[in-house]
């Protein structure tokens, strides 16, 4: 058994909790402990652990000669990484070195005598089926299961995530209120969704714990109110993308910025509290919020939170930005590659909903008719939002001629129009269900679709350039009102960085090693061409505004974006 943490061979054994001593114990294991993260700093390598882990492995395992594995493992490393220079071979080497000499064996006592019990996988105040289901797939006790423990037709449901609390980050961020200009920009670029901004009445902070930080809404549409930035520190996964894109510099401190990066676990106890009492500040007024302003646009709350997806995901943010926006009304088809497996991935998912219990709707088909699985979507809502308009009409006499003409003509152009229109929707419903007709039965099946709907197509370029481009191009011909967000990462991200369509000429990639020959096709271009198709290309990391824009202006182009 390798263990890799912080603690020495003399005091890791008090560290484990006592199943997991037992564990040891009757397995009669032996027992090996190697602070990898530190060899791997101390090598010049950052937090890469692969190559310290791979030298324990065959150190342990006695599959080759330690020596000849070593030598083995130094040929492969100047193979795979001598084209990047000698510097970052060495920094390998040493790596490879400084392991041998830090990994140890623990001497196993005889008996078990920890008093530190394993942590339940999911917290006490989960839901019932989180705790007695989706808890017991995360312990790996899923197979014990009972078929009765399932729901009939197999749904799951979502928002999820925020149960798991994996806290799987050596270092979280820290928020220094002092010099912080408010732009948003960290809380954008969260790749998870842990860094979130709130902006409320200072009476709120009643109850408040004695160190939560918070300061002065420098905004000055919002004098007069409080601001805190806040971390999950169990959720964060450590990656420092919010340290990266931060503009402010601590004049004192060069070296800081208004967020900056320390050890979690000695944090942990705190920033649970806060990040708890935080959850229960009440979030800003939609209506009252100015979504063209990232400053502003960022307190909107996430409906897309603490996915599986790697540390420093550049898909995520986007994915987060959309749920922002238009989540409580969003319906996503999802072509199959990264998105869809840390989107959707068993038994927790990150899509979640809101306070009124709206989120996304979300559902991944194949990977190569995504397209056309999207436009379904739109086709059923605009179907059925025609046969709750003509019911309308045929019941307006019932209903009330101004209710059913409000509801037919509504201008659903901003988040105020749309609140509007559900509490129409609402009053509808509420006078329908004193009605036994099946006209009035059929229209409150359908009622809901009078709220405008958006409609997304999500996928990376692995479906949009190439196996799903033909169904693509038939939403762009039909002109329907899909929206279409292609996250190109320029490679086959899940299948392990293949070369695709998007692969810019002279790429070095899996299946392209002396660098791609055909440059990257346009797909925006061929968009552009049919002359009906709302076209942007966006990097959040560099121009953040145009990219907030670019969402909202094709979530309002009334044909395909």
């Amino acid at each position: 058994f390798l263990l890799n943490c912080q603690w020495g061979p003399d005091e890791v054994w008090q560290h484990l909790p006592r199943d997991v001593q037992k564990g040891l114990i009757d397995k009669k294991a032996r027992f090996y402990v190697i602070n990898g993260y530190k060899v791997a700093a101390d090598s010049g390598m950052g937090d890469r652990v692969n190559v310290v882990m791979q030298v324990c492995f065959f150190a342990i395992s006695g599959v080759l000669p330690r020596d000849e594995a070593v030598e083995a493992i130094k040929d492969s490393i100047r193979k795979t990484y001598g084209k990047k220079g000698e510097e970052v071979v060495q920094q390998n080497f040493r790596a490879v070195d400084n392991t041998l000499a830090n990994l140890h064996e623990v001497k196993v006592p005889a008996s078990a005598a920890s008093a530190i019990e394993m942590r339940p996988p999911v917290p006490a105040e989960s839901p019932d089926f989180v705790k007695s289901v989706t808890g017991e797939i995360i312990s790996g006790r899923g197979d014990g299961l009972p078929v009765s423990a399932f729901p009939d037709d197999g749904t799951f449901p979502s928002d999820t995530a925020r149960w798991e609390r994996r806290n799987i980050a050596l270092e979280i961020p820290v928020w220094d209120p002092e010099i912080c200009i408010q732009c948003g920009k960290c809380s954008m670029i969260c790749p998870h969704a842990t860094i979130r901004p709130k902006v409320f009445d200072e009476k709120q902070l009643k109850g408040a714990p004695a160190t939560f930080k918070w300061t002065d809404a420098r905004d000055k549409e919002w004098a007069g109110m409080k601001y805190a930035l806040q971390v999950a520190p169990e959720d964060c996964t450590g990656c420092g993308i919010c340290i990266e894109v931060c503009p402010v510099k601590n004049k004192k401190e060069t070296r800081l910025k208004a967020i900056n990066m320390a050890p979690q676990p000695p944090l942990r106890e705190t920033e649970r509290e806060h990040w708890e009492f935080f959850l229960r500040l009440p979030e800003l007024d939609r209506t009252k919020i100015k979504v063209g302003s990232v400053r502003q646009q960022q307190v909107q709350r996430p409906l897309f939170e603490f996915s599986g997806a790697c540390g420093g995901c550049g898909e995520t943010p986007y994915l987060k930005l959309l749920s922002q926006l238009f989540g409580d009304r969003a319906i996503i088809a999802n072509a199959t590659g990264c998105s869809s497996i840390y989107g959707g991935n068993l038994p927790t998912t990150p899509w979640a909903i809101n306070g009124e219990g709206r989120g996304p709707a979300w559902s991944n088909s194949l990977f190569e008719d995504n397209g056309e699985f999207g436009l379904g979507f739109r086709i059923a809502i605009d179907k059925q939002k025609e046969i709750a308009c003509h019911l309308l009409r045929k019941m307006a006499g019932s209903i009330g001629e101004n209710l059913a003409r409000e509801l037919i003509e509504a201008n659903q152009k901003d988040e105020a129009d749309i609140q509007e229109q559900r509490t129409r929707v609402q009053a509808l419903k509420e006078k329908l269900r004193g009605t036994k007709t099946s006209d009035a039965r059929a229209l409150l099946a359908v009622a809901d679709m009078l709220v405008k709907k958006s409609v997304w197509a999500v996928g990376g370029d692995g479906w949009a350039y190439d196996i799903g481009f033909g169904g693509l191009d038939h939403v762009f011909a039909l002109g329907r009102n899909v929206n279409i967000l292609v996250l190109d990462t320029e490679v086959y991200s899940n299948t392990g960085g293949q070369m695709s369509k998007a692969t810019p000429r002279g790429a070095v990639a899996k299946f392209a090693a002396g660098g791609k020959a055909a440059a990257k096709k346009d797909l925006g271009l061929m968009a552009v061409n049919y002359g009906s198709v709302y076209v942007a290309r966006v990097a959040m990391g560099a121009r953040d505004e145009h990219t907030l824009r670019a969402f909202l202006e094709a979530e309002a182009f009334e044909g395909t974006s």
